[in-house]
């Protein structure tokens, strides 16, 4: 099957913003005395806003919904974008843009659809996707594969026509469940375990690697976005 178009992750693949998700979390179980730990981070990582809300309620304590958690975190996280402490990561701009001429692009993001367009409005990188999907539109978060799914119907694709680029072991994990061809970018602060590691098809190290990887996959008779 030709690969004919490519779905992006956005934490840690096109923004540097893991950590500010990890601080946000830590702050928010620190108000009710509760240490968050590296394995509370690995375990939501990838979750949609509504699941990782709800393990936060429960793991801190709080007697607040898991909708207000919600807000309260995705405002910090809205809060860090606006003072620029979510950069893009080097080589991403020229990732998607390389890429969107030659093929449809969509993102497959687990952060709320606040912050993904927050994202993409503050890097001009908005028009440069054909679509994007919040794990919180669909049934399940990552690792289960729906955000995937749905990501490659709107660019009307099965999930086996296209790459998917991911950094984290939940996201791997959603990306090759929905039948696509996964190119790896594993962070290094959070690296994805290695039974995820081995569902990816190409392992690279940088955006100027996986941009390569992602050109030399795609189908040579791809025209772009319009075709």
């Amino acid at each position: 099957m030709a690969l004919a178009a490519v779905v992006f992750d956005m934490d840690g693949v096109l923004v540097d913003s893991e950590h500010l998700w990890e601080e946000n979390w830590i702050a928010y179980a620190a108000k009710y005395g509760v240490e968050w730990t590296s394995e509370d981070t690995s375990t939501v990582q990838g979750m949609s806003a509504p699941e990782w809300s709800a393990y936060l309620a429960k793991r801190s304590g709080t007697p607040e919904t898991p909708e207000r958690v919600e807000r309260t975190v995705v405002d910090g996280m809205i809060a860090a974008i606006a003072d620029g402490r979510a950069p893009l990561l080097p080589g991403a701009d020229r990732m998607v843009t390389d890429v969107s001429a030659k093929a449809p692009i969509a993102l497959a993001s687990s952060a709320p659809r606040r912050v993904i367009d927050a994202v993409l409005a503050t890097y001009g990188l908005t028009d440069e996707f054909t679509a994007t999907v919040s794990s919180a539109e669909v049934p399940r978060g990552k690792p289960s594969p729906d955000v995937y799914l749905e990501a490659a119907s709107r660019l009307g694709r099965r999930g086996d026509e296209c790459l998917g680029v991911e950094d984290s072991s939940n996201g791997i994990r959603a990306a090759a469940a929905a039948g696509l061809t996964v190119v790896a970018l594993p962070n290094p602060t959070y690296p994805p375990k290695p039974d995820a590691l081995e569902l990816a098809t190409v392992v690279v190290d940088s955006n100027d690697a996986a941009r390569r990887a992602l050109l030399d996959h795609l189908a040579d008779n791809v025209a772009g976005r319009t075709a």
